[in-house]
């Protein structure tokens, strides 16, 4: 697949708003991920923490999307001691442009929400690989594997 990656602005708990574009020519993953401070998106979130230096060694840039506020996002990654930037989707455009913004089902109840789902953009801004119902475990140390074969 190489559609090229939505292009988008977003704010970051860097400080900065992060411009998809703009990190070229970085290859960067984007994870998708329901809701701060959830038992998998905490697990995740942990999972691509550890990895940080391996994909930053790799020139990888890493981001988190969720629909949740920077205040959310601030106090998720103070809780949990992570390091990975996590950029706030809360008007869904860029949950949109992925198409990871989907009807979901939990206790018989059907709702809007995130699909877990990874994109890896390759450093002239094609999607290289993307993963779709992302299953937690071992997840990113196959997307850092991936990146690395770039």
């Amino acid at each position: 697949m190489s559609d090229m990656a939505p292009d988008f602005t977003l704010p970051s708990t860097t400080g900065e708003d992060i411009t998809l574009s703009a990190l070229r020519p970085a290859p960067v993953v984007l994870f998708f991920y329901p809701r701060d401070d959830t038992s998998g998106c905490t697990v995740e979130n942990l999972d691509f923490t550890a990895l940080l230096p391996e994909f930053e060694a790799a020139g990888v840039k890493v981001f988190g999307i969720s629909k949740d506020s920077m205040a959310s996002h601030e106090k998720f990654m103070a809780k949990k001691s992570l390091t990975v930037p996590l950029l706030s989707d809360e008007t869904d455009t860029v949950c949109e442009a992925y198409g990871v913004w989907k009807e979901k089902k939990m206790y018989g109840k059907t709702f809007m929400g995130i699909e877990r789902s990874t994109f890896l953009v390759d450093g002239d801004g094609r999607i290289a690989k993307e993963w779709r119902k992302v299953k937690v475990p071992d997840h990113a140390a196959e997307v850092l594997a991936a990146a690395k074969a770039l």
